[in-house]
Formats: structure tokens, C-alpha cells, sequence
């Protein structure tokens, strides 16, 4: 995967932006942030978003699509089981939920490369933000980068390449009333090295309605669609996440 991964972003700029190679939707390419309102809010990444739906089904055409189909089907699987988990820790006997809502064809890939930032101490290779999903299944590569919140303050995660690293996405935070806690990220940027890393986002379809297991919730009733819609309202109008404060009750 880190192998394709890495030739997929190697290909000329417009080949990448073009959507026609290796032939995912318009837009799944991106670089930096779409609309920042000043320089520090600018990601200083590239990446490609892709939709399973885009993947699925590639039937060994295209060398990058077919190993992204048999990461994600492993790595679905695997999400699968933690969500399973979580519900049981949870008391709670809704494992059927994820099944049925969370498909192949819902979720992503995001495969993110980290190009050398000559001006490192006043960028972030990704911003803080909490991920727009129910779980998040990350591999980085031996660079680091990935830095999280813990107790109040930025803490590094330390790079482990036997080792995969699962995100709580505020999907799960609502869902489960805020026992389980969205994480709250960023990516530092490297004046030295490229950093490569993988994320599986484990998703709904956009008319799933979501609401807190237990009573009384702490958040009203949203569907995907409108989540996403709203994200994407505010990082084109903020040049950042307003997140779940827009929709508690």
C-alpha cells in the first residue's frame, strides 16, 4: 500500500488534479487547505480522499485502486470488530447499527503525503481537528508527525510501524453522549523529511440519522449529510471546524 501510495504521488501535479488518474472522482485530490483565511491555517499536505465507492470492484486494472480494495476490506473488517466493542463496553447491544449504515461503498481512504517545509515552524502539515467520522484506523510511517491532546496539552505519537492507531471520531462521541471523546489532532510539519501516512474512515451513508444512544442526549438528531454539509460551510467560511458545538442542544 505505502509502495502505491508513494508512485501515486510522484505523478505530475495536473495528472493528479485531473481526476482521470488513476481514475478516482473529481476532487479526491487535494492540496493544503480549501480555504484558508491566512497563512497558519494552511495544511502544508497533499492527499487523496477516495471514496470506497470509487475502488471497489477494480478488478486488478489499476495496481493502486486493487491494493486500496484489499487494504480496505481488511482494515473494514477490523473496524467492524472495534465498533462491535465499544457498543459492548457501552452496555449496549447495537452492533447492528454499524453493520447495516456503515457499508464499503460509505467509507474512505485518505492517503496523505507531507512534502519538506522549509518554513516548518510556521506551518502544520494538517491543522487540529477532531476527524467527521464514527472511528479512524491510522497507519504513519517511521517520520512521526502526528501529535494528539492529552490532559490539555499537544503530546507526539510515537511512530510505530507493527502498530495501527485508532482515532474516536465525533460521529462515536454523539453516539455514545460523550463517554467516548472524539481526539482532537494535528500533523506538524518536517523541514527535513516527506512523511507518508494511511487513514480508513469508518462512515454511514449521508442519510443516516445520528443520535445519542441513551437519554437525555446532550446533542439533537443530524444526518451525515447535514454534518458534512455544515464542516464544509465552515472551513470554506472560518478556514477551520466549528465540529459538534453546532449542534448541541
Amino acid at each position: 500500500m505505502r509502495t502505491e501510495q508513494m508512485k501515486a504521488f510522484k505523478k505530475p501535479f495536473n495528472e493528479k488534479t485531473n481526476g482521470n488518474d488513476p481514475k478516482f472522482s473529481m476532487g479526491s485530490y487535494t492540496w493544503g487547505t480549501p480555504s484558508p483565511n491566512y497563512l497558519r491555517q494552511l495544511s502544508w499536505s497533499e492527499a487523496y480522499h477516495v471514496s470506497l465507492s470509487d475502488i471497489l470492484g477494480s478488478g486488478g486494472l489499476c495496481t493502486l485502486r486493487s491494493t486500496m480494495e484489499q487494504f480496505a476490506a481488511k482494515v473494514s473488517e477490523l473496524a467492524q470488530k472495534l465498533a462491535e466493542i465499544l457498543v459492548e463496553k457501552l452496555g449496549q447491544n447495537y452492533s447492528t447499527f454499524f453493520k447495516e449504515t456503515c457499508l464499503q461503498s460509505t467509507c474512505f481512504i485518505r492517503m496523505n503525503r507531507y512534502p519538506t517545509c522549509p518554513i516548518s515552524n510556521q506551518m502544520f502539515g494538517l491543522m487540529p481537528h477532531t476527524d467527521s467520522d464514527f472511528l479512524t484506523i491510522l497507519h504513519q510511517d517511521h517520520i512521526g508527525g502526528l501529535q494528539l491532546v492529552k490532559d490539555g496539552k499537544w503530546i507526539a505519537v510515537k511512530p510505530n510501524q507493527q502498530a495501527l492507531i485508532i482515532n474516536i471520531g465525533d460521529l462515536f462521541h454523539v453516539w455514545s453522549n460523550n463517554v467516548y471523546k472524539s481526539v482532537h489532532h494535528r500533523v506538524a510539519a518536517n523541514k527535513l523529511q516527506e512523511r507518508f501516512s494511511t487513514a480508513y474512515f469508518l462512515c454511514p451513508s449521508y442519510d443516516t440519522v445520528i443520535q445519542s444512544c441513551v437519554e437525555p442526549s446532550a446533542y439533537r438528531k443530524f444526518s451525515f449529510r447535514e454534518y458534512r454539509q455544515q464542516v464544509q460551510n465552515d472551513v470554506k467560511c472560518f478556514g477551520y471546524k466549528v465540529g459538534l458545538a453546532r449542534f448541541l442542544l
